[in-house]
């Protein structure tokens, strides 16, 4: 019987890819892809850590799966994000944001990537992935494609797109739950993945495998100024036309009439 692929495998193959030691990086994964792992999640996160090395920041996402619930980093749950996330924040040492847009980071620069940010616009340029792009950090897709970027979203709002979609959570004010509405800069995110071939165009994306799973590496600064050029020609550009989705076409819906 397979243990599956032993972390000091997995960080190689991290290293070969071009994950740099010392560096910052955003990690989204679907770890049924990566596995067989030893040490399961647990392990996986630590060949990340030990890619990146004592210097480096391994930040991940860890957006509340509940928005009907007043949001408590030190309990709620981020399933949604795959079981790696939702093991990631509960990791000894880890910091996470106290915000239900919140991401949890451990290293050099968690405490500076976790702290407070915007509940009504998740993910500004000062927010943890927004932060990430001033930090000139890095961004790992591992089994999964630009439709997990958080990152792009970071693109749209320094583009100052119209779209919006309607969302709310609940905070606590005085002790009671409270729902909070707001606008995001949102849709159904299939787009995203043109990024493959703006960026693979550019020589700014890197491929490879780690575990099982297609890997793609990227810098946050490259996402970014590559989406935000794109969008400030056709700010509809990550949008399907209408009548192929109901999330892109209540984005478009929302639009200002010209």
């Amino acid at each position: 019987m397979t243990t599956g692929a032993k972390p000091s495998e997995l960080t190689e193959q991290l290293l070969r890819l071009g994950v740099e030691p010392g560096g910052v990086l955003i990690v989204h994964t679907a770890f049924s892809k990566v596995a067989p792992v030893e040490g399961g999640p647990t392990g996986l996160i630590a060949a990340l850590r030990a890619a990146l090395g004592p210097d480096g920041t391994l930040v991940m996402p860890s957006m509340s799966d509940d928005d009907d619930v007043p949001f408590d980093p030190a309990s709620a749950a981020c399933l949604s994000l795959g079981v790696v996330a939702d093991t990631f924040w509960r990791v000894p040492g880890v910091l996470r944001s106290d915000n239900p847009h919140g991401f949890a980071a451990i290293g050099r620069a968690a405490a500076e990537l976790t702290r407070p940010h915007s509940l009504t616009i998740p993910h500004g340029p000062d927010s943890p992935p927004g932060r990430v792009f001033e930090l000139d950090g890095q961004i790992l897709l591992l089994g999964v494609g630009h439709d997990a970027n958080t990152t792009a979203h970071v693109a749209e709002a320094i583009a100052g797109v119209r779209y919006r979609a309607h969302k709310y959570l609940t905070v606590l004010e005085q002790g009671r739950p409270v729902r909070l509405e707001y606008g995001e800069t949102d849709h159904c995110c299939e787009n995203f993945a043109k990024l493959d071939g703006w960026l693979e165009a550019a020589g700014q994306q890197s491929r490879g495998v780690v575990g099982r799973a297609d890997a793609r590496l990227m810098r946050s600064r490259a996402v970014v100024e590559t989406a935000v050029a794109e969008l400030r020609r056709d700010e509809t550009v990550f949008l399907h036309p209408f009548g192929v989705d109901a999330e892109c076409d209540a984005a478009r819906a929302s639009l200002p009439a010209e």
